[in-house]
């Protein structure tokens, strides 16, 4: 019988959006029996929260934080180089370009394993970004295994050289039992609908791949008569630009500015409708997490978005840039209640049937137990 395989988990020290949330649902559902997981972040900035860390502690999972202030500091690499010495990691999963690129360098030298989950590229990213992710795929012959949570960002990488067989397709998985724990709402939201407000959500980053400005652009062009109001439940570099343009659209006393919140899901119970009006996705974990909750859906048609959201189906999907045409779809919503609550539940049972974590994390395990030889003593 194997030893347990120790399993690095090297993610980002900002805020808890989808790469994070996907971590912490992969190792939630990994068999503690079989898989050590241990979950590490790079804090490159002091004013960093390192929310990933955090919420894993309380979770009851091993954590560890390297410092390296700036963001050209490889002092991590020998930090993280030594760490893995030192408690006998056999495998470390980095997420995203610059934990890719780190953890590369520290595995050098030493017997432990590397493994890549991208979770989506940048689309109009400027050329600094565009630049670091190019050298991302660049490095990812190197690696022992990359995963793509997507058929559409897996296909692309077929084609770089060397790649194609360290390839493996494993399905972004969300975390169902974690939703159905939380059955109650924020308080903030339950003041809304009690007022006789519709409430149109959203949960994500507030940057420009995520098309807040397209969702501004349609709420400004709904029904003067119709009582709404909108929560944005997360942050980002496009804020100040968001609050702005809000105001110059007139709508900024209907569109509340949450900022991250901890009890995301109990803002989630309370939207009428969850928008997400992406320009880019893999497949959306917020997306993901909205359909388990048995929410109505409105997406942009998008690879990705189109993975979960057939129109129509399990939810409603409108042209990409289009803020009329998804001013129309979320009115159409609020028309056709009994049609987008049985589209709601067609999306629940999809996610439930082919997108649980718990899939998710025995593909993982099959995964990492393949990569891994040990010999007689138990050693790698």
């Amino acid at each position: 019988m194997n030893p347990m395989i120790n399993v690095l988990q090297l993610g980002g020290p900002a805020g808890l959006y989808g790469a994070e949330r996907w971590i912490l649902a992969l190792i939630r559902n990994l068999n503690p029996k079989k898989i050590k997981s241990i979950v590490s972040v790079i804090k490159d900035d002091p004013n960093l929260p390192v929310a990933l860390c955090k919420k894993a502690e309380k979770m009851g999972f091993e954590t560890k934080i390297f410092t390296a202030y700036g963001k050209c500091n490889f002092s991590a690499v020998e930090q993280l180089r030594q760490y893995i010495l030192k408690n006998d990691i056999h495998i470390i999963h980095t997420h995203q370009y610059k934990q890719d690129l780190i953890g590369l360098l520290a595995v050098r030298g030493t017997k432990c394993k590397i493994i890549s989950t991208p979770h989506g590229w940048s689309r109009d990213a400027g050329f600094k970004l565009q630049c670091y992710e190019a050298l991302d795929r660049l490095i990812f012959p190197f690696f022992d295994a990359v995963v793509p949570l997507s058929p559409d960002l897996y296909n692309p990488l077929k084609h770089i050289p060397f790649l194609k067989k360290k390839l493996h397709l494993i399905q972004n998985g969300v975390d169902t039992a974690e939703i159905e724990e939380c059955t109650s709402v924020a308080s903030e939201l339950v003041e809304w609908k009690s007022q006789g407000y519709f409430v149109i959500g959203y949960i994500g980053q507030l940057i420009h791949r995520k098309g807040i400005d397209i969702l501004f652009n349609a709420v400004a062009m709904l029904d003067k008569g119709i009582k709404w109001k909108m929560a944005l439940i997360g942050d980002g570099e496009q804020k100040s630009y968001l609050e702005q343009l809000a105001k110059d659209l007139k709508i900024y006393h209907n569109v509340n500015f949450f900022g991250f919140k901890n009890n995301r899901l109990k803002f989630l119970n309370g939207f009428d409708v969850f928008v997400l009006p992406s320009r880019l996705e893999g497949i959306p974990r917020c997306l993901m997490e909205a359909l388990a909750a048995q929410k109505i859906v409105v997406t942009s048609d998008i690879p990705g978005s189109r993975e979960l959201i057939q129109n129509g189906k399990t939810g409603y999907s409108f042209t990409l840039e289009e803020a009329q045409n998804l001013s129309v779809k979320i009115m159409y919503v609020m028309d056709n209640s009994k049609e987008a609550h049985e589209l709601a539940i067609n999306g629940k049972e999809k996610i439930f049937r082919e997108y649980s974590a718990k899939r998710m994390a025995m593909e993982y395990e099959r995964l990492f137990s393949s990569i891994i030889s040990f010999n007689h003593n138990g050693k790698q």
